[in-house]
């Protein structure tokens, strides 16, 4: 059995905190801290934050062998307009719900 895991899942009461037409970039940063990734776009952005469960799971016999991963991921989508103001953002957070299973259970 085996777990990896990139970067700390995603805080759920910080991205609530988060307001359309009333967060700065400043305040997303202050809340959710630097990003995974950002993208430009034109005089846009969209940032992404983003961590990462894989949880595995394998068991060998002589002459038998299964393997099992399941992988998950918080993600949080944050938009910004051309005075790094929030326009919109979306969140799926499932990090948590990557399980330890074998192939075919």
């Amino acid at each position: 059995m085996g777990q990896a895991k990139v970067d700390e899942n995603l805080d759920p009461q910080a991205i609530s905190q988060l307001q359309a037409g009333k967060s700065t970039s400043a305040d997303v940063l202050r809340l959710l801290g630097a990003p995974s990734e950002v993208i430009e776009l034109g005089n846009k952005s969209a940032w992404l934050y983003q961590s990462q469960n894989t949880k595995q799971m394998g068991l060998w016999l002589l002459v038998y062998g299964s393997y099992g991963e399941d992988t998950q991921f918080d993600r949080c989508w944050v938009f910004f307009n051309e005075n790094g103001m929030l326009t919109h953002y979306g969140d799926n957070l499932n990090a948590d719900s990557a399980e330890y299973h074998l192939s075919g259970s």
